[in-house]
């Protein structure tokens, strides 16, 4: 039950919809504003994916936007929480941008969730909440271990 960390392919995107809907904070005001084909489109054309996969099944997922250099998203199933997987698919993500040229990475969550939690115990910068959401940035740090795996295992 060792996590195998890869890049995401079209046949998880219908794990990664279902993990995203099964979610109980952070949940779609209107689930038909993401759409399979923005999954799609995540994987290469505006960005990229990862998947944590146990035993032949997506366990988490992740996505970070190259047009801004944001993180899309990040979800776990939750039969997988407190594996560490969240962390993982975080950093590959960060990495990732990081190594495209941004000096910072942004997202996006709902204030209070316990993805608020998560985002502050990684170390991002918490800006001021709004309404629906709060966001979070994270600096480039040039003297930031790598996560392992490492990016180049992820052509």
């Amino acid at each position: 039950m060792t996590p195998v960390f890869r890049r995401a392919e079209p046949a998880d995107i219908a794990a990664m919809s279902r993990i995203r809907l099964s979610v109980t904070e952070n949940v779609l005001s209107d689930p038909a504003r993401v759409t399979l084909q923005m999954y799609e489109d995540y994987l290469d054309r505006y960005g990229r994916g990862w998947v944590a996969d146990i035993d032949g099944a997506i366990a988490a997922f992740a996505y970070a936007d190259k047009r801004d250099g944001s993180i899309w998203a990040l979800f776990v199933d939750a039969a997988y929480e407190g594996r560490g997987l969240a962390k993982q698919l975080l950093r590959l993500a960060v990495d990732w941008l990081f190594t495209l040229g941004f000096a910072q990475v942004t997202l996006t969550t709902t204030p209070g969730t316990r993805a608020d939690r998560f985002y502050g115990r990684q170390g991002w910068r918490r800006g001021a909440p709004g309404a629906r959401e709060v966001a979070y940035s994270l600096p480039r740090d040039d003297q930031r271990q790598p996560s392992t795996p490492r990016l180049s295992d992820f052509p």
